[in-house]
């Protein structure tokens, strides 16, 4: 049987991720393989080979470079993705955002360039489900 077509890039990840949970700060390189869940506070850049989400009440201070990011916290610094970008509508971006696509939610809130490195040019979308708290 065919598995239904996910949209989003949270609906897509398979398996665990890597959790920072909401009161812990991170301060430095974050490197690895695997998905990655900020509820808390990073201090510093991440080089990952997997998806970056971070969540309502993440907070990152740095430059997030990875195969796909979500945003639906907020980012101090840069992101660059091989892949997808997409930025949720509680999301408070000041910096630079680079990905193959980028999705950006109505009520985002980016202050900096976009640029995206596909063919596709930058989609705006209406996030239609109930945020996960």
């Amino acid at each position: 049987m065919n598995e239904p077509r996910r949209r989003r890039l949270r609906d897509r990840s398979s398996g665990a991720a890597t959790l920072i949970n909401e009161g812990c700060k991170i301060t430095g390189l974050i490197a690895g393989n695997g998905d990655f869940l900020v509820n808390g506070q990073v201090d510093g850049d991440c080089d990952v080979n997997g998806t970056v989400t971070l969540a309502n009440n993440g907070l990152w201070q740095g430059t997030i470079k990875a195969d796909a990011v979500v945003v639906a916290g907020q980012v101090e610094g840069d992101i660059v993705a091989v892949g997808r970008v997409e930025i949720t509508a509680s999301a408070r971006i000041v910096g630079t955002v680079t990905g193959e696509a980028i999705a950006v939610a109505e009520g985002a809130v980016v202050e900096g360039i976009m640029t995206t490195t596909g063919q596709a040019e930058p989609v705006e979308f209406v996030e239609k489900r109930k945020r996960d708290d």
